[in-house]
């Protein structure tokens, strides 16, 4: 039923859309569910390649049964911080992980990432992060690591020797950068082709678009950078709220 769990016949439905191309939102009408919803689903279970039904259905299941025996053999939980929804939150830290893993990152990395990026403190140890996400400690070393090596978590000791990973606003400006010198060896590797292949031929010009072009992007990347830097370091504005407006005795509306 629409706002219920899945189905199998939902999940048949879910690939026999993926396998005629329709986008997720298409999908989500026609099962009468939120997009994010599909689109956690996909990315949880392969993505849109690999999506099969049925490998997905028993997924589901085996992740309800480890909630299950978790809610009855573990300790319980802490309570949510700030008198927040537990389940809305659960429910938004699987959508930013489907967002994540649209974006390139493996399933493991972007809950990792997502574990930091809603932790208040926005720093947790590698121990914590496992315990959180009921993982092995061999899992967390290697989403981290791959983090590391993109600028996206650094590593600090805290009081008691302990590594702790941490994310924060630098680390978007950090990583921006990293990124556009990922482009800048690609321009250097397709100007020594150029000398390679000989300045005047057609493969020659080719790769010196490419360095070209690739060049522009990078310096366009790294001056953005700098404009923007200031955004991560001021202070959002709380956000509006809507305005309300009557349209009838005692039933407001919303006019956003």
């Amino acid at each position: 039923m629409p706002g219920g769990r899945l189905t199998q016949q939902d999940r048949r439905q879910i690939a026999l859309g993926l396998a005629d191309d329709l986008p997720y939102a298409e999908i989500a009408r026609r099962l009468g569910r939120p997009t994010s919803t599909i689109t956690r689903e996909v990315m949880r279970n392969g993505g849109p390649a690999s999506y099969r039904a049925d490998l997905a259905h028993r997924a589901s299941e085996r992740r309800a049964q480890r909630r299950r025996t978790t809610a009855v053999q573990g300790p319980a939980p802490a309570p949510p911080a700030h008198g927040r929804d537990a389940d809305a939150v659960a429910e938004y830290e699987e959508t930013l992980t489907a967002a994540l893993m649209s974006s390139g990152l493996p399933r493991m990395t972007a809950r990792v990432l997502t574990c930091l990026f809603t932790t208040d403190e926005g720093s947790l140890t590698a121990s914590q992060l496992a315990q959180r996400l009921q993982v092995s400690a061999a899992s967390v070393s290697k989403a981290i690591a791959f983090l590391e090596s993109q600028s996206l978590v650094r590593r600090e000791r805290d009081e008691r020797r302990r590594d702790r990973y941490i994310v924060d606003d630098e680390l978007f400006y950090q990583a921006t950068l990293a990124g556009a010198r990922s482009n800048d060896h690609l321009v250097r590797t397709a100007r020594e082709g150029v000398a390679v292949l000989g300045a005047h031929t057609p493969a020659a010009a080719r790769l010196e678009n490419i360095a070209r072009f690739l060049d522009f992007i990078s310096e366009s990347i790294v001056r953005a950078a700098e404009q923007a830097r200031e955004v991560l370091r001021t202070t959002p504005a709380p956000p509006s709220r809507p305005e309300a407006r009557h349209t009838g005795p005692g039933v407001p509306s919303v006019r956003i």
